[in-house]
């Protein structure tokens, strides 16, 4: 070192600052021959900035003679221009040898000096070195340079420097230089690092020789500073920027680089976290992501706080919180041990905060609120809130920062967030970057919160338009079933129905609206409760159909629906059905098992618009099944319908032992088969029928006299059925409903109908039009009682106008037996 000052003096008169110190630009090249380290050094040597060279081929950067394979030279080192040839022998090395390239397996070092064109008129003058490195890693190639401009000042014994190789022990200092080699290495792993200097070492500490005696060895100035010393500056940078000081002048670049890479972490931590939270619209889990995402990286505890009405997915007016509003503790994250806070404060927990602590503040005003150290006293405070739990040996001396939660400038919750006592306290840049966490965290809450609340309503609503069917009904048993469709939107416009038709019949119906949402869902009530009206009416089914479709135009065009409709008599063994577009039912035969399609007129939507309906008229037997459902149970996109209904035929002729196994056959056996999106609604009756022996029929003259014979059969068969106990009321309102009956009747006579079966039936028919309508008789009155003795003590009662009259009906529950 002492020699080389000597040699800088003679030949100058102006020595380098520190002899022997050289400014060094340091790459990596990786076992492909691409460029994988680039240190500040050599931007400023070559020109090129980190991100255009970082990825790019060695050699088209490089002027490294026998190292790397001479091929011609392209992109970024063509516009340096050619090595200077002449000028680049090493003035000692292994030579001719050196010609081999990377994928060679070069073995020894090698050094040499080229002039190289720079942007714009200079030349540089450019010293290197070449280290081959083996091992696990991917460097396999350590190239430093200098700029030998730098190194001189001028004609002389300069002219004569150049690069070489000598062992490190050959120079006083020789573990002082081993140490400062891994200054210029990038930043790696401890083992790397060593494996790196090592191999160093072993081939040869780089030197500049100034003649064939005199040999300074390199001591690295530039790319990366000495450790200790880079980390003491940064230090002193940092403690400048956190007190809001200006960085000193010689720190400047320090205190650049620090805040650029503290914001770039910053930046990078909320882009993490932002594709990690928001990956569904299922509230809870949503919770669950934004608290884990930030520990440990940014706290050691995090704890989520929401409205009582977030969590259950409910709306609430807009304003700012008070002493009253209740907050849900919906997730705890932390790094402490296992179940140490879990007793203390148990997700779960519901409670309001006083107006003096730094929650109440953060939720008011909707900024973050910054805590460095939570004193003894605040300790206390907090604590106070937990009614018969201490909390203080868990967040006294942490560091805490509380951060809003909030949407559209309300409020939704808050996190709370400790760091251990030893880890460095929040300070202004993390004051921002949890605000800026909260921020995104809240937009996803309240995507999930108001998805929720919406999904809420739709299936309220949904749910009110559902029907709730008995099981058995008369002459038959029902079973349903109603799955959801698997799209955002997974309200729809499926529905089904049973309604109870005089004369012991009931009426089947299954129905879907096309499209998805609260408009289909409404549409869908509309239609359904208009053909529960004209069922009442007892139209027939391509009348009901044809009014239905005349309802849908007066409701608008928008909206098309397909419907089913199917009228069974028990009585008569006999489905009246009618179709509007809707695929067909199928029918299951109670003798064979076998299963059919029923072939029926298709007919056109509901909405479409003068279409003509079509009604036939099929004979079952008891015991026989009907099956209905929407298309979204058959129907899979890419797959030809036929499939699904023949896998429908199929799996309703499976035998089941109950109506509601046979509907779980179903659904299982066309559920499973992927790619439903659409909501499904299936029915199934077991039609069951109604023995001759349980009905009993009689005609009545035009009499009032028939009143009392209507009484006496009334009495006499239902001693022969066994239902005595039921004789005095069900003689009385059947008396009532035959004398309304004579006196308004025209000219047909009066029929009298009674039904054993779930209940006790019984309906008088006549041809009058005008239905009867309950009355409230005054003490003078002499008529108006009857209809209020039989809404008195009958079970249920009705009318219902039909095409040749009207029908009276009562129902009475059968005794226990």
């Amino acid at each position: 070192m002492d020699r080389g000052t000597d040699k800088a003096e003679q030949g100058t008169g102006t020595p380098p600052a520190e002899p022997g110190r050289v400014p060094l630009a340091v790459v990596v090249v990786d076992r492909d021959g691409l460029v994988s380290h680039w240190s500040r050094g050599a931007r400023r040597l070559f020109g090129l900035s980190r991100e255009e060279a970082i990825g790019r081929t060695a050699l088209d950067l490089l002027p490294v003679s026998g190292a790397l394979p001479e091929e011609p030279r392209s992109g970024a080192f063509a516009a340096f221009g050619e090595q200077d040839t002449g000028a680049c022998a090493a003035s000692e090395g292994p030579g001719p040898d050196l010609e081999a390239s990377l994928d060679g397996g070069l073995s020894y070092p090698a050094a040499g000096r080229a002039r190289l064109t720079a942007s714009g008129d200079g030349r540089v003058d450019v010293l290197w070195w070449a280290y081959p490195l083996v091992g696990p890693g991917p460097e396999r190639l350590l190239v430093l340079a200098a700029d030998a401009d730098g190194l001189r000042a001028g004609d002389g014994p300069f002219e004569r420097i150049s690069p070489g190789f000598a062992l490190h022990t050959d120079f006083p200092g020789a573990e002082d230089l081993a140490r400062r080699l891994p200054e210029i290495l990038p930043s790696m792993s401890v083992g790397e690092s060593a494996r790196i200097v090592t191999q160093v070492l072993e081939l040869g500490y780089p030197i500049l020789e100034f003649s064939q005696n005199d040999r300074v060895p390199v001591t690295p100035d530039w790319g990366v500073a000495r450790r200790a010393e880079r980390r003491a500056r940064r230090e002193r940078a940092a403690l400048s920027l956190a007190a809001g000081r200006p960085v000193p002048e010689d720190l400047r670049d320090e205190g650049e680089d620090l805040e650029y890479a503290a914001v770039r972490e910053r930046l990078e931590f909320l882009n993490e976290v932002s594709g990690r939270i928001g990956t569904s619209l299922d509230l809870s889990r949503t919770i669950t992501e934004v608290s884990r995402a930030v520990v440990p990286r940014f706290t050691d505890v995090a704890g989520t706080y929401l409205r009582e009405q977030v969590v259950a997915g409910e709306g609430f007016e807009d304003g700012v919180p008070d002493t009253t509003t209740m907050w849900h503790r919906v997730a705890l994250e932390h790094t402490d041990e296992p179940g140490r806070w879990d007793d203390v404060v148990p997700v779960g927990e519901a409670m309001p905060f006083p107006a003096h602590t730094p929650f109440f503040q953060c939720m008011t005003s909707g900024e973050p609120v910054l805590v460095p150290r939570i004193s003894e006293e605040m300790g206390h405070a907090i604590a106070a809130q937990f009614e018969k739990r201490d909390i203080r040996p868990l967040i006294t001396g942490r560091s805490m920062l509380v951060v809003p939660l909030k949407a559209r400038n309300v409020v939704l919750g808050f996190m709370i967030l400790l760091r251990h006592p030893e880890r460095p306290v929040f300070n202004d840049m993390d004051r921002v970057t949890g605000a800026e966490l909260a921020a995104r965290a809240g937009l996803v809450l309240d995507n999930a919160r108001m998805y929720t609340f919406q999904e809420n309503v739709a299936e309220t609503l949904q749910d009110s338009m559902l029907p709730h069917i008995p099981s058995r009904m008369a002459g038959c048993d029902i079973a349903t079933r109603y799955l959801p469709g698997t799209l955002l939107g997974r309200v729809g416009g499926d529905w089904f129905d049973a309604v109870k038709l005089h004369g012991g019949r009931t009426a089947f119906v299954v129905g879907d609206v096309m499209g998805h949402g609260l408009n289909s869902a409404a549409m869908m009530g509309q239609l359904r409760t208009a053909v529960q009206t004209m069922a009442g009416l007892d139209l027939p089914p391509a009348q009901l159909l044809r009014n239905l479709d005349d309802l849908a135009q007066r409701l608008g065009d928008s909206y098309l629906a397909t419907c089913l409709y199917a009228v069974y008599d028990p009585i008569a063994s006999e489905l009246h059905l009618a179709n509007a577009g809707h695929i067909p039912p199928v029918l299951v035969r109670a003798d064979d098992g076998r299963s059919e399609l029923l072939d029926l007129p298709t007919g056109a939507p509901i909405g479409v618009g003068g279409v003509p309906f079509q009604a036939v008229r099929v004979r079952v037997e008891p015991g026989d099944r009907l099956v209905m459902c929407t298309d979204g149970l058959v129907e899979v996109r890419g797959e030809d319908i036929g499939v699904g209904l023949a896998t429908l035929c199929e799996s309703a002729a499976h035998p089941a032992a109950s109506m509601d196994d046979a509907c779980d056959t179903i659904i299982r056996a066309l559920n499973t088969r992927g790619g439903r999106k659409d909501d499904v609604a299936l029915l199934m009756a077991r039609l069951n029928g109604i023995e001759p022996d349980d009905v009993a029929e009689w005609r009545l003259a035009l009499d009032p006299a028939e009143v009392g014979r209507a009484r006496a059969v009334v009495r006499e068969q239902l001693h022969d059925w066994g239902l005595a106990r039921l004789v005095a009321p069900a003689e009385l309102m059947a008396g009532e409903l035959v004398t309304n009956a004579v006196r308004h009747a025209h000219a047909r006579p009066v029929v009298l109908r009674l039904v054993r079966g779930d209940t006790l039936l019984c309906e008088v028919d006549d041809d009058d039009h005008e239905l009867p309508t309950l009355l409230q008789a005054g003490p003078l009155d002499e008529a108006g009682r009857g209809l209020r003795v039989v809404s008195t003590l009958a079970r249920e009662w009705g009318t219902s106008r039909t095409r040749t009259g009207k029908t009276v009906w009562f129902e009475l529950t059968l005794p226990r037996r």
